[in-house]
């Protein structure tokens, strides 16, 4: 009985373990970096606090802590353009694709269950491919030259090209299309288990196929929903790739910034800071899914 209520708990704590290790340990060195002041070193930062210091010089070292870093991250606008521009564009790009997902999914859903594996796969299909690939691709689709103008203009839709690369437009197009998968997969998960006698309930009672949709199958699917604007939403707030390929100098986004940040300015204590504080903006979202599913459980 011992040994199987060791087997448990040590089950019961591998995924705490690993969340500890992977995700808890990290974050809290970076906030330690961001409490650091850059120096000229390898590395650029002087550690506020150091294991050889002692219980008596950490309590003076944190009745001295001013949080300078954030200060200065907060009263600089270029931080907090970025943030917001990155919320922007991460919430459009969100949209879009819960728009073109939606269709695709209830497709594959309402398909015979012997052909839901293929249409699964080639939805998957460019998983096969490198990211940056995929991106890569869409500089030769979207620029003043590439075959979309060439292909609209040839069809006398419009008399010069669009100007689509290197604009907001452009960074939106590639998050739609690098993320379709995360939000398809959920949709079809929530779309795949519903019960079809309850559409078909709705339609003997006189609903029109519109107001099936909004009633029975927009609401069951409100889980999927959720879970896949989650993981479109947050790693688009954080992307880095697609707007530095698709991207114009114009176009401001907090992966940038960090990046420049690192790399460029060499000022570590900085963007330890911008990775803090976009950790946190991206934690109000998740709790509002967490509120918004317990809130349906309970509905429920």
């Amino acid at each position: 009985m011992s040994r199987l209520s060791l087997g448990k708990r040590l089950v019961l704590a591998a995924p705490y373990l690993w969340i500890s290790a992977f995700f808890i340990a990290p974050m809290a060195l970076i906030f330690k970096i961001s409490l650091s002041q850059p120096v000229e070193a390898r590395p650029p930062y002087e550690p506020l606090f150091s294991l050889a210091d002692g219980p008596s010089l950490w309590r003076e070292k944190l009745q001295r802590l001013g949080f300078e870093t954030y200060r200065a991250l907060l009263d600089d606008p270029l931080y907090i353009d970025s943030y917001l521009s990155s919320l922007t564009i991460a919430a459009i790009s969100t949209l879009l694709t819960l728009v073109v997902a939606y269709p695709f999914a209830l497709a594959i859903a309402r398909s015979p269950r012997y052909l839901r594996p293929l249409l699964l796969g080639l939805a998957m299909a460019p998983f096969w491919t490198s990211f940056l690939i995929r991106v890569y691709a869409w500089i030769a689709l979207l620029k003043d030259e590439g075959i979309i103008n060439h292909v609209l203009m040839a069809l006398h839709v419009i008399d010069a090209p669009l100007g689509l690369y290197a604009t907001n437009t452009a960074v939106v197009i590639g998050i739609v299309y690098s993320y379709l998968p995360f939000m398809l997969l959920p949709l079809y998960s929530a779309l795949e288990g519903q019960d079809p006698s309850l559409r078909e309930a709705a339609a003997d009672l006189g609903a029109s196929p519109a107001q099936v949709f909004c009633r029975v199958t927009l609401p069951l699917s409100r889980r999927g929903v959720f879970a896949g604007c989650l993981l479109v939403f947050i790693p688009a707030v954080g992307e880095f790739v697609i707007p530095d390929l698709l991207g114009g100098s114009e176009t401001l986004m907090i992966g940038r910034t960090l990046w420049n940040e690192f790399f460029s300015n060499r000022d570590w204590p900085m963007s330890s800071a911008v990775a803090v504080l976009l950790l946190a903006l991206l934690i109000v979202p998740l709790l509002i899914a967490e509120r918004l599913r317990l809130r349906a459980e309970g509905e429920a």
